[in-house]
């Protein structure tokens, strides 16, 4: 065991597991980053353990238990580095409906006994609870940005994370415009870009799944969507879908100020 390569954990809260999958996806380029760290703590991949500290801690998933939000604080005091991966972990994910919800209502009505379940009310995102140094997005994220990131800290330079929209992506592959051609729903002008226009490249509108981009105009994000023949209830929902708490927290802002 090389003790002098910087170590790398991977963890996981409440989520589907489709971050970390993208890590291993990475493949062969997984074999050049393993060469050149310790794999100190990552599950999905490894039985074996190493006690911390660890130089980069990558955490994917929310925080929905009390259980997970010890370990989170836990998980930094330990990590150099933190750097959450994908939706759930940079705004609470699908799971953060809840945030909406009664949720004793809904355990009552799922489980045959909701005494055993032990949840928060809400679901939120890792940096609602320590400090986090980065945070890569989407629903999964981009191997590519991740792979960026990584090899960025491992160079000592700051990683290159993109703050615009997914429009700017859009226009780099010359990609028409879903909506101006086909008059579809699209939440790409107000998306942080980082899939690589992924959707609108298959004629389908952006879902958000990347969270809102920097400074991003939602009520003229909603105008557009409403001019596609979506309904305000409609619009609502879709802003709330995988980044629930990143685009409410923005719309509920506007409404304090309007």
């Amino acid at each position: 065991m090389d003790v002098s390569k910087p170590t790398l954990a991977v963890w996981k809260l409440a989520s589907c597991d489709g971050c970390q999958l993208t890590l291993l996806d990475c493949e062969d380029e997984l074999l050049a980053v393993a060469g050149r760290v310790r794999i100190a703590h990552f599950l999905e991949a490894s039985r074996e353990v190493l006690p911390g500290p660890y130089d980069i801690s990558l955490v994917e998933g929310s925080v929905t238990t009390a259980a997970d939000a010890g370990r989170i604080r836990a998980i930094r005091e330990q990590s150099r580095t933190l750097i959450t991966l994908g939706a759930c972990a940079t705004a609470g994910g699908i799971q953060a409906l809840r945030n909406h919800a009664d949720v004793a209502e809904y355990t009552s009505l799922v489980y045959a006994h909701p005494e055993y379940i032990a949840t928060l009310a809400t679901s939120t995102p890792i940096a609602a609870h320590v400090d986090v140094d980065y945070e890569l997005h989407g629903c999964p994220i981009d191997r590519g940005q991740l792979l960026g990131v990584i090899s960025a800290l491992l160079a000592g330079r700051k990683p290159d994370l993109p703050a615009h929209s997914v429009c700017f992506e859009c226009k780099r592959r010359h990609q028409v415009c879903v909506v101006v051609a086909r008059g579809l729903p699209c939440l790409g002008p107000v998306t942080r870009a980082g899939c690589g226009a992924i959707c609108p490249a298959q004629q389908r509108g952006c879902y958000g799944c990347f969270g809102p981009m920097e400074t991003p105009n939602l009520a003229a994000g909603a105008e557009l969507l409403g001019a596609t023949g979506m309904a305000p209830d409609d619009v609502d929902r879709l802003y709330r879908l995988f980044n629930t708490t990143a685009f409410a927290d923005l719309l509920d802002a506007a409404g304090e100020k309007s």
